[in-house]
């Protein structure tokens, strides 16, 4: 992989911001935020799949499919048992939000195995992708809190640092109360 892409990524991420603020018809606005959400929703698993391919990390494609089948099965059942109309009235399945499960599945999964130099690239554009559900009114903030943390969930219980890793930080519950484990590997 060529080291430019994770900024190229951040650059587009802006690009894609900037240009809905530009423009001034809401309506048109609004359809912009949506065909590009749905495009970065589209493209995040095949951008992971195709990393984890090109790097000949067969591992990694493992956990990658494991974390996403995880992911989105448990956001699919949920939508169908809990029912929640969306905000905009056009169904009743907003809760979790499936864009922000998929794409926070990505993000945390590309962070988790090759690094933070991948990983702020794709949590940006996870978090355009999610501002953009709320923005044209299909979730609630809490309908993209819970997809991302099931997302991001999926991946930190199948998802393993691929090589040698400096920091690792996780989350974690000890005793109760909430906390971060930290391992330095020198």
């Amino acid at each position: 992989m060529k080291r430019g892409l994770p900024i190229i990524i951040s650059q587009f991420t802006l690009s894609l911001l900037l240009l809905s603020l530009l423009i001034t018809n809401v309506s048109a606005q609004k359809k912009v935020v949506e065909i590009s959400g749905d495009a970065i929703y589209y493209a995040t698993p095949v951008f992971c799949l195709a990393t984890t391919l090109l790097k000949k990390d067969y591992q990694g494609t493992k956990q990658l499919i494991f974390s996403a089948v995880m992911a989105a099965g448990t956001s699919y059942i949920l939508k169908h048992t809990i029912r929640k109309k969306r905000p905009d009235g056009s169904d009743h399945h907003a809760f979790p939000s499936g864009h922000a499960t998929i794409t926070f599945q990505g993000a945390s999964f590309l962070q988790r195995r090759y690094g933070w130099k991948f990983g702020i690239p794709a949590y940006l554009l996870s978090t355009y992708v999610t501002w953009g559900r709320t923005y044209c009114n299909k979730h609630d903030w809490w309908d993209i809190l819970c997809g991302a943390a099931i997302g991001i969930g999926s991946s930190y219980i199948f998802t393993k640092p691929y090589g040698r890793t400096r920091i690792t930080l996780t989350p974690t519950i000890l005793q109760k109360y909430p906390g971060i484990h930290a391992c330095i590997i020198f």
